[in-house]
This record gives structure tokens, C-alpha cells and sequence, in this order.
């Protein structure tokens, strides 16, 4: 998700406000609970963040982040705020990669075409795709999936590839939708499918509505693990104690980011224009040698 044009406010690269002395300290790189990461509340270039993630599976397969500030590498670029939850399947690596390459990307073809368009995304996620795979392909040692005359006898049946096999099971094509901000959009919120596998969208909302910001995404987590404990009849004192990968069986990696846009703070001009980055369960980047 991309909210643009650039906001100059007064933020430090963490995330906090500064210079007028207000909510100065925090946690920057977020808290760690069990098996819950959080960041209770951050800024962006266009208002507030709050970030949770809880893990399930024995390895964490949910990835996401949030990049706030320049867009592209020009001085006179566009700026906004960035949004990505990746949901891996069946382990984290590709999850990995695309949490680490997918912005890299965009701000390049951003910089290229010198605005931010459904273009650049566009092709953002086709090349994120075409370098995951030239990793994958280079890593197949089985002869009969790089060259067709291996697919054949004396090769068992079982183990040959069936024919044809020419169009992808998964599309890297993204389904882009446009949606110009206006007074009455205050919030957004980004979650795998870990979270809506326990909450509707209204109930999400409703808890949004009712609550602070501060801590908003930790809230949604811990209102979906409520109900997670509940279908299977148990406390959710007991699901806690629970530890990952036996964790699975009762819910899924579940990842929120709740962005709050604040218009107003579009009006103000300030000195410098803020970078925030933050990867949820304050991982590491992500490299192919990793």
C-alpha cells in the first residue's frame, strides 16, 4: 500500500515525533512478549502505526513492513508510506525474499519512471518474482525438471513431470486498486489471513473504532487468539502456554498493521521529510545467502 504525495512532518527516522517535545522515547525496533512481537505505536509521514505479530508455526512464516519517507532515490520523488504483509506457505523463505526485495524494487522503478504509479508496482512485482526464481532455478538439482529429455523413460511415471505444464499455479501479476483519500478514510488495516480467519472485517473495525491507538494492532491479535481458544474450548491462559509449532494446530501466524491517516498533518510544512523502516518481529533484512 502506497499513500502518497510527501507529508514533511517532523518525525525522527524511528518513528517519533521530535522537536516539539512531544512523545519523545518508545520503542523503535518494538517489544518482544512470548511469542508476541509488538509496536505499540509509531509515526508515518501521513499519521500513526501500530504493528503485532504472533507466531505459530515452529519457523515464523508471516513477513511485513513499513516504509515511510522517499519513494524513489530522487530528491524531488514521490513520498508516502509503503504497507507489506506477506503470508508465507509452507515456510518462510519466499516470504523472506519478498519482504527484503519487493520495496528495493519498487523505489527503483519509481526512480526510473520518476513517479508512483500502478506501473511501478506492477513491475516491482514481476521482477521480485523473476530474481526469486533465478534462485530457485539455479538451486533444482534433478536433471528431469531443467531439461525436457529427462522427462521420459527410463525415468518412472511417477516422477515425471505431466504434460503440458506451461502456465504458473500462482500469478506474480498483482491486483491493483487505486483509492484516493479523502476527510472521512481514518484508518486502514493490513492483516494475513491468520487474523480474518478468526475476526470479520467489521468486528476488526469495530475494535478499531473503540479503543486508543496505542497498542490497536496487539489488540486485534489478542482478539483473534481469543476466539481461537474459545472454538477449541479452552482459556486463553492455556493457548498462551502453548509454544510454537504445537501452536499451529489451534491458529495460524497472524500479522497486523493498523495505519492511521491524519489529513491535517498533510498542511504542515516542516524541515525535512522522514524515513521510517520497520520489519514486523523485528527481523533482520533478509539476504538470498541468508
Amino acid at each position: 500500500m502506497v499513500i502518497k504525495p510527501c507529508w514533511r512532518t517532523l518525525v525522527d527516522g524511528d518513528g517519533r515525533r521530535s522537536g516539539d517535545g512531544s512523545r519523545r522515547g518508545g520503542d523503535p525496533d518494538g517489544k518482544v512478549d512470548g511469542l508476541l512481537w509488538y509496536k505499540d505505536l509509531g509515526y508515518h509521514v501521513n499519521g500513526e502505526f501500530s504493528m503485532a505479530v504472533i507466531q505459530a508455526n515452529s519457523l515464523l512464516e508471516d513477513q511485513s513492513q513499513l516504509e515511510s519517507g522517499p519513494l524513489s532515490s530522487l530528491d524531488s520523488g514521490p513520498c508516502g508510506t509503503f504497507v507489506g504483509v506477506y503470508d508465507g506457505h509452507g515456510g518462510p523463505e519466499t516470504s523472506r525474499f519478498v519482504n527484503e526485495s519487493l520495496f528495493t524494487n519498487i523505489k527503483r522503478f519509481a526512480t526510473e519512471n520518476r513517479e508512483m504509479s500502478a506501473t511501478v508496482i506492477k513491475k516491482a512485482f514481476l521482477a521480485t518474482e523473476e530474481e526469486f526464481l533465478s534462485l530457485v532455478s539455479r538451486s533444482i538439482g534433478d536433471a528431469y525438471l531443467k531439461r525436457s529429455e529427462f522427462n521420459r523413460e527410463p525415468l518412472l511415471a511417477k516422477f515425471r513431470l505431466s504434460e503440458p505444464f506451461s502456465k504458473p499455479i500462482l500469478s506474480p501479476e498483482p491486483s491493483i486498486l487505486v483509492h484516493k483519500l479523502t476527510p472521512k478514510d481514518q484508518f486502514l488495516i493490513f492483516a494475513s489471513d491468520g487474523l480474518w480467519e478468526h475476526l470479520s472485517n467489521q468486528e476488526a473495525v469495530d475494535i478499531v473504532n473503540s479503543y486508543p491507538r496505542n497498542g490497536i494492532a496487539k489488540r486485534l491479535v489478542k482478539a483473534a487468539l481469543h476466539v481461537a481458544a474459545k472454538k477449541r474450548e479452552m482459556r486463553y491462559s492455556d493457548l498462551k502456554k502453548i509454544d510454537r509449532g504445537v501452536r499451529r494446530h489451534f491458529h495460524d501466524d497472524i500479522t497486523v498493521v493498523v495505519v492511521f491517516i491524519d489529513l491535517s498533518s498533510a498542511k504542515r510544512s516542516y524541515s525535512h521529510t522522514p524515513t521510517v523502516s520497520i520489519r514486523g518481529g523485528g527481523g533482520a533484512p533478509y539476504s538470498a545467502n541468508s
